[in-house]
């Protein structure tokens, strides 16, 4: 069970990895095909919306890297981040909720619970 529980933390850390690129994406490109296009308005609303969007995606990146090192390190408290980010990486289909559902597979399992409650929990 502890290569599932590795193995599920590097995979939270490079599909949010993914995460993070995707924001910083939007943070740059988006404000810059608004520069290139010249016009003011299509400039302040794609860099709205490229930071909104961007924000999100780093927003909601950044828990689940700190739950995939926390998986690997076998945390006690990486389990629950772990169950939340997954059920928020559900709603994007397909891969997101391929790893949903990995997650759980691992996580909501007797051994795992058996392996988080044997590990003194250490920041």
């Amino acid at each position: 069970m502890k290569k599932h529980i590795e193995l599920l933390g590097i995979l939270h850390i490079v599909y949010n990895l993914l995460g993070i690129l995707i924001g910083i994406g939007f943070l740059v490109f988006l404000p810059s095909i608004g520069l290139i296009s010249g016009d003011h308005i299509a400039l302040g609303v794609l860099t709205l919306v490229g930071s909104i969007l961007g924000g999100f995606f780093l927003v909601f990146s950044i828990p689940g890297i700190i739950a995939g090192i926390g998986l690997i390190k076998i945390r006690p408290w990486a389990r629950i981040l772990a169950i939340i980010m997954a059920c928020i990486d559900a709603f994007n289909i397909p891969i997101g909720t391929a790893l949903t559902v990995y997650t759980f597979w691992v996580l909501i399992n007797d051994e795992a619970i058996k392996e988080f409650s044997q590990t003194p929990s250490k920041a």
